[in-house]
């Protein structure tokens, strides 16, 4: 069976077409100052509101219905704007003057939407399904990480962590955790006279670069790989790069990450 990614988009499209927030809403208050039911607005508005609606109402009934109609057909065609602009409000800084510049039609519908919070869903729906298909295709890039004996369960956690960033196209944080996963399985394998040189020289927090410049010195005592330190190294560059440097590619998070693996393999391999 084939999974088509477009047409779970388009069929959410379609979706949010129909039931965007707040069209209803309008829709009812459209149709019902068009034939003339106004009074029955009365019973779910608030006092204040209803008055307020009311008296714009009656200044030009066929105005009034021509805007809320408007409204709704605004909120339909432009839900999917505003449910990703929704989502970028949350991940991005946003001046506190620009309040001024919401449309009309996207405060009501926020406000409406304010429990259901569809608006959120959608935006991560389509999000997510579009990283589908890339997601797959740098996943054909990795092979299986096969080692002789087992690190922890942190470390299985950051590789897992590292892993689905690269999937998902985060890649600098891809590379800040294949520094992390290093680190961890490291500590885990050195022999206890080097781990207790390491708590006292480095505070018991040593970096990826502080355990590696370590190692290299000591690769007698550790047993390691003697290929070990070289790939490592590789990653702590990467990994130094993505913290202090700047964002990285998704060459530069793939060739991390398959460093992160490798030196893993030669580490844990028995």
């Amino acid at each position: 069976m084939t999974i088509e990614i477009g047409r779970l988009e388009s069929d959410l499209l379609k979706m949010s077409a129909e039931a965007a927030p707040g069209l209803g809403f309008c829709e009812a208050i459209a149709e019902l100052a068009r034939s003339g039911r106004f009074s029955q607005l009365a019973t779910v508005l608030p006092p204040v509101v209803y008055q307020e609606m009311w008296e714009r109402y009656q200044s030009s009934p066929d105005g009034f219905v021509q805007e809320w109609q408007r409204l709704a057909r605004e909120m339909q065609q432009g839900f999917v704007e505003h449910a990703r602009q929704r989502l970028t409000s949350l991940t991005r800084l946003q001046k506190a003057d620009d309040s001024h510049l919401t449309p009309a039609w996207m405060e009501i519908q926020r406000a409406l939407d304010s429990e259901q919070n569809n608006l959120l869903r959608t935006a991560f729906t389509l999000e997510l399904l579009e990283m589908v298909e890339p997601a797959v295709f740098r996943a054909t890039h990795l092979r299986e990480c096969v080692v002789g004996t087992a690190s922890s369960e942190e470390a299985d956690r950051y590789l897992d962590e590292a892993t689905r960033c690269y999937f998902f196209g985060l890649f600098t944080a891809c590379a800040v955790m294949c520094r992390s996963v290093l680190e961890e399985a490291i500590k885990q394998k050195l022999p206890p006279q080097l781990e207790k040189l390491l708590k006292t020289r480095y505070r018991n927090t040593p970096t990826l670069g502080n355990l590696l410049h370590e190692v290299n010195n000591n690769m007698t005592l550790t047993g390691f790989d003697p290929d070990f330190p070289h790939v490592a190294n590789k990653v702590n560059d990467v990994g130094r790069k993505a913290v202090h440097q700047g964002l990285l590619s998704e060459d530069e998070a793939r060739d991390c990450l398959q460093n992160a693996r490798q030196a893993l393999e030669l580490l844990l391999k028995q």
